[in-house]
């Protein structure tokens, strides 16, 4: 990349705070799996307010970090060379799973304990003398090296396509007919692997898009199209989003019985799997076409809290548990506690992340 897009580094910020945010929303009602929940899901107006801010959230943010990541991994490639990438992305992907699995996940579900009773010191130790491992939110590492691994094993295919560095964004049609064919394939893994469930510690159910998402990113480095994303191109596909975001509890509510969207070929399950994408497409769109519009400047502000993102993003569970457990005997509503614990835990998280990358080395994997 010659230039430095700002942008998307700027992204980088706003889809950590979105993760932030998301997992406070299902600690307080929100539909989804987390280490501490106070409040399961119910009917009630603040939790069925939280399980489409994440169902939204869910539908785009982490293939949007796929996206971007594919996006830097063949000039990465490129440019170290397939034994210093590998050894990087070792370094930056496996040492933080590894911590995160061994030492931060236990912390978590020790603080989680917490709350019923249990001590702290001797659930997270005797944890770790098991050698419990819990990849929580770092599953994201987990899926990053083994996409990373195989771009590296068809690099050398790759390279024999020819490739322009000017070719032109896809068409409509093309963006419509991957929609239809990530929700497709989304529908048949969910036969296999239900919505909430793992196979190898991933959510197989959700990794169509994610694949695509960081094929897609490849695909689109040597052209830069995530740079070229204009409001012709974005401005219809929010507008399909905006039009499809409503479909998903207007089905729930009216499609009768069973609601049962994890698997299966229920109604519901099947617009769930093509809800996804085509709610996607457009705010991956827009947030690329309003960012680089809007914010494609280096800002001291902006800077600083990028290079914290990914330490925010491994220190966040741990964080927003232990904020929940310590307002668990407040009684007010969940929709306002959600948003305190979201606000104060981005705060935190992001404010740790700026300590731990003061400590020796800590750069060299953030």
């Amino acid at each position: 990349m010659e230039q430095r897009s700002y942008f998307i580094d700027h992204l980088r910020v706003v889809l950590t705070a979105l993760v932030i945010a998301h997992h406070s929303a299902i600690t307080y009602g929100a539909s989804g799996g987390w280490f501490y929940r106070e409040i399961q899901t119910s009917d009630s107006v603040d939790s069925l307010l939280m399980t489409m801010f994440c169902a939204v959230n869910q539908s785009f943010f982490m293939g949007m970090f796929f996206l971007i990541a594919g996006y830097y991994t063949p000039p990465s490639l490129a440019r170290k060379g397939p034994a210093k990438f590998v050894t990087d992305r070792l370094l930056r992907l496996g040492i933080p799973w590894l911590v995160f699995g061994f030492v931060l996940g236990p912390m978590t579900v020790a603080l989680a304990g917490i709350a019923s009773g249990r001590d702290f010191w001797t659930t997270w130790t005797g944890l770790m003398m098991q050698g419990k491992f819990f990849s929580g939110p770092l599953w994201f590492a987990q899926a990053l090296l083994m996409f990373a691994a195989v771009y590296v094993v068809l690099s050398p295919l790759l390279r024999r396509v020819p490739e322009r560095s000017e070719r032109p964004l896809p068409a409509g049609r093309w963006w419509l007919l991957a929609a239809l064919l990530v929700g497709l394939i989304a529908l048949l893994l969910r036969q296999w692997v239900p919505v909430g469930s793992e196979a190898w510690g991933l959510q197989v159910g959700y990794f169509s898009s994610y694949v695509f998402l960081f094929a897609l990113g490849c695909a689109a480095s040597r052209p830069r199209w995530l740079e070229r994303i204009t409001a012709a191109v974005a401005k219809p596909w929010m507008i399909v989003s905006l039009v499809t975001i409503p479909l998903l509890p207007l089905a729930l509510k009216f499609g009768g019985t069973p609601v049962k969207v994890e698997t299966g070929w229920t109604f519901a399950a099947i617009l769930y799997a093509f809800w996804e994408p085509f709610v996607a497409w457009g705010i991956i769109a827009g947030l690329l076409w309003l960012t680089r519009e809007r914010f494609n400047r280096r800002h001291p502000f902006w800077q600083a809290l990028g290079e914290r993102a990914y330490g925010a993003y491994i220190l966040h569970a741990p964080v927003i548990v232990l904020l929940a457990v310590l307002l668990r005997g407040w009684q007010a509503a969940p929709l306002l506690k959600f948003v305190i614990v979201a606000v104060a835990g981005i705060g935190v998280s992001f404010a740790l992340a700026g300590a731990l990358l003061r400590l020796p080395g800590a750069r060299r994997v953030l």
